[in-house]
């Protein structure tokens, strides 16, 4: 055999071999195969924080075979993919196998093509040390953090609980987040609005300003001094409440009002750069309902089947090949006002954006999402890119403001303003949108008549609402994901890691969607602001990120930068030892049977009460919340009783994430269900003789993020799908 090509993936290595010669033969690492090993610390400080690596027992075989493949070739190729990670990777196998990997051939491409790949092999390097010892540095001191903080939190608050330098600082931030829901406090407010009918189109206007300056109406007495102004007086008002309980008035009223102002605006619309990781995982987790894990997931099986490019780049730059692609293509299906006359270029916005050259887009832009045939979620996520990516190099959109400013006569300090906004042309629009995590949007939903200053309108009705502000939102996973990539803590190809271990750790759990944390997050989230400020600051941990980068390009010696690390890490460590006793929180109640107060402790999994004369007293009481007490009681009556299919009869369970059903052999029997939702009920019911016209196989209710749909249950063999009502 004249040539090895060495992978990580064995995904991608039946792709790459049909794009290579027959003296070419390609095999896969399966991912890392050399650790530092699981158990004990493995690194010597005193010897400039040398590492002990080991083979993972489970990739012995892998290697083995490797090692006679190496044996058998004249020429050992290392392609896995370019990053940092995937660059040690690539050190590691030299290491095991025993290749210089001065000298050993180092390729690297950005997506799985013929040309791609034609032209690595063309140009090959060699492995680049500064990014193998950016990735070891990061590797050190995520071990050393984790190896010594976490016996000091089990030391100090409970066993088995762990700290780390890049997840505790996500958790605080969420932690963060939480407390401020919690000490928030709503300011009232009121909106006022006119409506106006002129030739039968019906549209508002809002009180914003009198004598030139912002209005803001605080509260029921102003509002009715500023109605009062207009001869509506308060014996002539009857308050009514809505559904949150605010007051509200509805005040039939003939006043005339003067067209004060009017004006009309054009402005363009951009469309959004191509996808990098963060944006691609933010947008899947809005218009797909993805996880940040699901999108990685389903991106890593698009890239490894040369369907996009790289899924782990921070850049949004695109090759000329695929703009000129991009360009081509919307020409030939759109009208030539859709295309640009140049080509647009975009720029990552931050300074230090490294790893792959190129924003995620389809490897192939004609390779369109109704051409291909791929499994749901692949299928979704491809459409998703595509779109962005060729919307990129698309027009601006052209958006039409008008802005009406009206004075009534009673009042003419007063201006009431209405505004209309419409799409022109919506050229890049026509074929995608990005949305956006905000919520409470204003919207004007109203079109405007077409008027002349000096106009006189007639009110029909008035109406004020009182409003109160809302505390801020929990963080969703793409939100967080936002938030991060601002604070710049951790990489993008970190954070679908950083999100699924706090979660598997028990900090922070979902609830409708978002994160919140447990009440163990609010305890370790104190205890490592307190003892490890720096660790757990948000710019320090940016810092780390940027020096990272400059031992990646060679201008910061790595073991210079581990030594200045743990210079004060250590100093930090010794301090939480010395001073900080063991948390205890008392529970407020005395033990029944010695009369020592009870206090708080965790298990991995929950909260419960023990008295404090352990071990003498070993008394422990569960604590009960009343309210899931409630909830259970119902669904137990309900659904227990119940014969089960897996065995006897059906029993309600909980766990951290809520109630589930399973059989009454559980544990041995270890069939698990979801609590059935009694909308999902009602919809089974109402469509349970439904039909596939197409196999007749049994239609069943599926659910996509945003409303249920009738699905075949033959899928995917059969992929028939329709909306219900």
């Amino acid at each position: 055999m004249k040539n090895l090509v060495i992978v990580e993936s064995p995904a991608k290595w039946k792709t790459i071999e049909k794009f290579l010669w027959k003296d070419f033969k390609v095999v896969a690492s399966y991912w890392h195969i050399r650790d530092l090993p699981k158990k004990d610390f493995w690194i010597d400080i005193e010897k400039n924080f040398t590492p002990t690596y080991e083979i993972d027992p489970s990739k012995k075989k892998v290697v083995d075979e490797l090692k006679k493949l190496v044996g058998q070739s004249e020429k050992v190729w290392i392609a896995t993919d370019e990053d940092r990670e995937w660059e040690a990777i690539g050190w590691h196998l030299c290491k095991a196998l025993k290749l210089d990997e001065k000298t050993v051939a180092r390729i690297v491409f950005h997506e799985i093509t013929e040309k791609a790949i034609s032209e690595a092999i063309k140009n090959p390097r060699n492995i680049d040390i500064k990014l193998v010892n950016s990735q070891q540095s990061r590797r050190l001191l995520d071990r050393i953090v984790w190896f010594k903080t976490s016996p000091v939190l089990w030391k100090k608050i409970r066993k088995w609980l762990s700290a780390w330098r890049v997840q505790s600082v996500a958790v605080k931030l969420i932690v963060e987040r939480e407390r401020e829901i919690i000490d928030f406090k709503p300011e009232e407010s009121w909106k006022l609005k006119v409506v106006f009918n002129v030739n039968g189109t019906s549209f508002k206007a809002e009180l914003l300003k009198i004598s030139g300056k912002w209005k803001k109406i605080k509260d029921e007495i102003e509002i009715k001094k500023v109605l009062a102004t207009l001869g509506i007086f308060e014996d002539s008002l009857k308050s009514q409440k809505d559904k949150k309980w605010n007051i509200y008035f509805e005040i039939k009223k003939i006043l005339d009002f003067k067209l004060a102002d009017a004006e009309k605006k054009d402005y363009e619309r951009m469309p959004q750069a191509p996808f990098t990781t963060s944006t691609l995982q933010q947008e899947a987790s809005r218009k797909l309902g993805f996880s940040v894990a699901q999108t990685m997931t389903v991106a890593q099986n698009l890239y490894q089947n040369w369907f996009i490019t790289y899924m782990r780049t921070d850049s949004v730059n695109l090759s000329d090949l695929a703009i000129s692609q991009a360009k081509d293509y919307i020409l030939k299906n759109f009208w030539k006002e859709y295309a640009l006359p140049n080509w647009r270029k975009y720029k990552t916005k931050q300074a230090n954006a490294q790893e792959a050259h190129e924003a995620i887009r389809p490897a192939y832009i004609d390779k369109t999402p109704d051409t291909i045939n791929l499994d749901w979620n692949d299928q979704r996520l491809y459409k998703l890119i595509w779109e962005r990516t060729v919307a990129s190099q698309m027009k601006e959109a052209l958006v039409e403001t008008t802005t009406y400013v009206f004075n009534p006569l009673e009042a003419t300090s007063q201006e009431w303003i209405s505004k209309w906004e419409v799409i022109k042309f919506p050229w890049f629009m026509k074929l995608y949108v990005e949305w956006t995590d905000e919520e409470n949007e204003e919207e004007w939903a109203w079109v405007l008549p077409p008027l002349d200053i000096g106009a006189i309108v007639k009110s029909i009705e008035f109406l004020g609402n009182q409003t109160f502000s809302n505390p801020p939102a929990r963080y969703t996973e793409a939100a967080l994901v936002k938030k991060l990539e601002k604070e710049w803590i951790g990489r993008p190809s970190t954070y679908a890691t950083i999100i699924s271990t706090i979660i598997d750790r028990g900090y922070i759990i979902k609830e409708e969607k978002k994160l919140k944390p447990t009440e163990i997050a609010f305890i370790v989230t104190d205890f490592l602001d307190e003892y490890f400020k720096d660790m757990m600051n948000y710019k320090f941990t940016a810092g780390i990120e940027d020096e990272l980068d400059e031992i990646a390009v060679g201008k910061v010696d790595w073991i210079k930068m581990l030594e200045k690390f743990y210079a004060w890490f250590s100093k930090e460590l010794d301090k939480s030892l010395t001073e900080w006793k063991k948390v205890v929180e008392e529970a407020g109640k005395n033990c029944p049977e010695c009369g020592k107060p009870l206090v708080f402790k965790y298990s991995k999994t929950w909260k419960f009460m023990w008295c404090s004369g352990y071990p003498e007293c070993k008394y422990l009481e569960n604590i009960v919340d009343e309210e899931k007490e409630k909830v259970l009681d119902e669904l137990r009556a309900k659904y227990e009783w119940q014969p089960c299919e897996a065995g006897w009869t059906v029993v309600v369970k909980t766990w951290r994430y809520g109630p589930f059903l399973a059989s009454s052999l559980y544990p041995e029997v270890k069939r698990i269900g979801k609590i059935p939702n009694p909308r999902d009920e009602e919809l089974n019911e109402k469509y349970k003789d439904e039909k596939c016209e197409k196999c007749w196989a049994q239609m069943v209710i599926k659910k996509s993020r945003r409303w249920p749909f009738l699905a075949c249950s033959a899928y995917p063999e059969c992929k028939n799908a329709k909306s219900v009502k």
